[in-house]
């Protein structure tokens, strides 16, 4: 389907205009710019000569292989398959089309194009692989045919099988064959409806198996309310990694909005995109380059990991060991919340609203100011160490702890809260946070101003040393954690006690 200006969608779908002439009927099907789903116009043209299947439109070798399956799929289910030259066009030609879904929808256009489809009043998008036989295949592109369906007020054909987000469960029908998807067109069938079967519970560890470390969890409720990037410093063993892999189980549930965009990160790099309830959560290895956490590849550039936790968490364990310009290439999507990744002839905006946590060993060995073992690391080597974390990206993470091993004794108390406890705190607080201007982290100084005690604010200012060393972006991350840990107590202004909670979370101010 061609785009129309502002990528609107045209209303002639499959079957809603008749076979006309020599260049028949088109079909819609889609595909993703980024994460972004655009519709295509899948045309066939037939004409008399030598027998050919010619495909155009920049199609890969899985668009041009569809050549074979589409021939055979059309036999097996019944349908002829013209003897003359068969041109089929994929548009807009400057857009690259990749992937096995364009199967179904080439074999509808020929179908048009010979048999017709009838005159249908409603408009279809279809998406799927063919095998030889006829039947559909699931693919992961069930979304992006979902999406473009509903701002097109279409019906999408996608594969049997195939589940998407609940709020596009109404948009789409899934087909088992060709032949049944063409019967749904021509309305002799009703397809089956789709299963919006999503995750019933965040993944991670629960935090009742946190022993002791009552400072950690703390500091982890915080930031799971306002979204705060958080780095935790300590010694192995300390239960760094245990910590972070419980902050999933605090995060509220996604919305609609926030779950389709989920599931269209997750098609864009070709994964299953079954519906999900929770924020993600990535761990990619320290050895990671920095193609694979900011997006690229030959072609489309595709999503990295910084894309992949959109609206969840993107955990990086052992911080000091990635390699520096990796790290310092999270500096701007922590704080814009999106990342530009160009390539040559396209440059493509990822979403990145993400939430950064990482732990880190205070010391090559592991052990600087450990109260159980003495640290062996010379000058020189520590030096070359802490180099690693770039002062501004340090500046990035508001909540800021120091993690120490935990006393064999603390193993033996009692469980802690749940984390569903914990998370119905967390979920209060972001609900007075979508009434202003969404969460915390990202809240301006005018915003603190009119959320704070400013008596209280300055009398902090006057009495707390440690302030004088702040500078005027610092103060206001104190001031962002400090409303936060105010909306956690359901106190409208920020006060002196919030702002002091707020510094000790910040640990290391230089």
């Amino acid at each position: 389907m061609a785009l129309t200006p502002q990528g609107a969608c045209p209303r002639d779908s499959v079957g809603a205009v008749p076979y006309v002439g020599g260049m028949n009927n088109h079909v819609t099907s889609s595909a993703l710019v980024g994460v972004v789903p655009q519709p295509v116009r899948v045309e066939t043209s037939l004409s008399g000569g030598r027998g050919q299947f010619i495909i155009v439109g920049l199609p890969d070798a899985a668009v041009r292989e569809s050549r074979e399956r589409v021939r055979s799929a059309l036999k097996r289910s019944g349908f002829r398959f013209p003897t003359g030259r068969v041109v089929v066009s994929l548009s807009p030609a400057d857009l690259p089309k990749s992937g096995a879904l364009f199967d179904l929808p080439i074999a509808l256009s020929i179908v048009q194009a010979t048999d017709g489809l009838g005159d249908q009043p409603t408009s279809f998008v279809a998406s799927g692989e063919l095998s030889l036989s006829g039947d559909l295949k699931r693919t992961s592109d069930s979304i992006v045919a979902a999406c473009v369906a509903r701002d097109c007020d279409a019906i999408a054909l996608v594969p049997s099988g195939s589940t998407v987000p609940t709020a596009l469960s109404g948009h789409a029908v899934a087909v088992s064959d060709l032949r049944q998807a063409v019967n749904v067109i021509r309305g002799t069938e009703a397809g089956h409806a789709l299963s919006a079967v999503a995750d019933s519970r965040p993944s991670g560890l629960d935090m009742e198996h946190v022993k002791g470390q009552s400072r950690a969890r703390r500091a982890l409720e915080i930031a799971a309310a306002g979204g705060h990037h958080m780095l935790m410093v300590g010694p192995p063993g300390a239960g760094k990694s245990m910590l972070a892999s419980t902050l999933p189980t605090l995060l509220p549930r996604l919305d609609d909005r926030e779950s389709t965009e989920v599931a269209l990160v997750r098609a864009a790099r070709g994964a299953a995109t079954g519906a999900r309830s929770f924020p993600p959560f990535r761990a990619p290895h320290h050895s990671i380059t920095m193609a694979a956490l900011v997006g690229g590849g030959s072609g489309m550039p595709t999503p990295g990991e910084i894309t992949l936790a959109h609206h969840g968490v993107l955990f990086l364990d052992e911080l000091g060991e990635f390699p520096p310009t990796v790290l310092d290439a999270l500096r701007q999507p922590m704080e814009s919340g999106f990342v530009v990744v160009s390539r040559q002839g396209a440059s493509i905006r990822f979403p990145s609203s993400i939430q950064v946590v990482a732990a880190s060993n205070p010391c090559p060995c592991g052990y600087r100011g450990d109260r159980k073992r003495g640290c062996t690391c010379v000058g020189a080597r520590l030096d070359r160490y802490q180099a690693r974390l770039s002062g501004p990206l340090l500046d990035r993470f508001d909540v800021r702890i120091t993690v120490s091993s935990a006393r064999l004794g603390d193993l033996d108390g009692p469980k802690g809260e749940t984390s569903h406890t914990v998370r119905r705190r967390v979920a209060t607080a972001r609900d007075l946070q979508a009434t202003r201007n969404g969460l915390n982290r990202s809240l301006t100084g005018t915003d603190l101003d009119d959320l704070e005690d400013r008596r209280s604010a300055a009398r902090f200012l006057a009495t707390e040393p440690a302030t004088e060393e702040l500078t005027a972006r610092g103060w206001n991350r104190i001031r962002r954690v400090a409303r936060t840990i105010a909306d956690l107590a359901g106190e409208t202004l920020t006060t002196e006690v919030q702002l002091k909670e707020a510094l000790d979370m910040r640990g290391d101010i230089s």
